[in-house]
């Protein structure tokens, strides 16, 4: 109890009661120049959303979102670090021996650190590059998914069972993009050997075209269906291969439907979707079936004599 009787004699209360008052000062303008900052930054995202929106296109409005998220990121970490380093200096800390002791402890962290910096640097680059943003379907080293989050650090998918995935970027080594300014859905269509190709690939382009005028669909479609012709003579069935090009993300709900339109228009035409046949062989040194019947019959029938 002397200890801190004495300890509270020599304290000097009005020093630290005016330190306390610029804390609070300091800290209250941080807190003020956070909220303008964010405030500035939503507003400059709705406005380049806005643009992008003129422009008919979601890959600028994705590319936005994502670097505005990353910038408000960075400010609020150096914001709140110079704001720690002033503190201290308020309580009579000498930060200059902190700030010599960070350039050594930064080296021999990024030593021991490698895979992060590593992390980071690869990013950096990846978002420099405009190579993924939050919105895209992406495949990561094998695994596809939606993009919920692109960190300096790691990407964040969420694939279609709901499984969320997480990449360091550093150990990202594939990376496919399937919704960079337009995707596609390719499409294998098998037909029977007796049918008319030429006519089959008339009908498919004709059903494309509706598709194209359709008011839901059609504005979703970048242009006309390709059908690149036959592709493969498989068992049983002439396959045509084709791809429609479409908005980003948009390639499964158009591709789906025109396989729906294509099933109705083959039937109302008459044309043949095959499915394989198997057929089964005896071989030339065996019996015919009928015979092995009838040699079975008069086996049981010479017995029960």
């Amino acid at each position: 109890m002397d200890l801190i009787a004495k300890f509270a004699e020599e304290l000097n209360w009005e020093s630290l009661m005016f330190s306390s008052l610029r804390v609070l000062f300091i800290l209250l303008a941080a807190w003020i120049g956070l909220k303008i900052v964010r405030k500035v930054l939503r507003k400059m995202e709705r406005h380049l959303i806005e643009l992008a929106e003129k422009d008919g296109t979601t890959e600028q409005q994705k590319r936005v979102e994502t670097l505005i998220r990353l910038v408000r990121q960075a400010i609020f970490i150096v914001v709140w670090v110079v704001v720690g380093l002033v503190v201290l200096r308020e309580f009579g800390v000498d930060i200059a021996p902190i700030l010599a002791s960070a350039g050594i402890v930064g080296l021999a962290v990024g030593f021991g650190a490698q895979n992060l910096v590593r992390d980071v640097i690869s990013g950096f680059f990846m978002i420099l590059e405009n190579q993924i943003r939050v919105g895209d379907v992406a495949v990561v080293n094998g695994t596809g998914g939606l993009v919920e989050k692109v960190n300096f650090r790691t990407i964040v998918l969420r694939d279609l069972s709901g499984t969320v995935h997480v990449f360091p970027n550093g150990t990202i080594t594939t990376l496919a993009n399937l919704t960079s300014e337009w995707s596609a859905y390719v499409f294998d269509i098998g037909v029977a050997y007796k049918e008319d190709v030429d006519q089959v690939m008339a009908l498919m382009r004709q059903v494309g075209k509706e598709m194209r005028e359709d008011n839901t669909f059609g504005p979703l479609m970048v242009d006309e269906v390709e059908i690149f012709g036959v592709d493969n003579f498989a068992d049983s069935a002439v396959t045509i291969k084709g791809r429609l090009k479409t908005k980003p993300i948009k390639q499964w709900d158009v591709g789906r439907e025109y396989r729906r339109r294509l099933k109705y228009r083959f039937d109302a035409e008459g044309i043949e979707i095959p499915f394989p046949h198997r057929s089964i062989y005896f071989g030339e040194a065996s019996k015919p079936f009928a015979a092995q019947l009838l040699n079975r019959e008069q086996a049981s029938q010479a017995v029960s004599n």
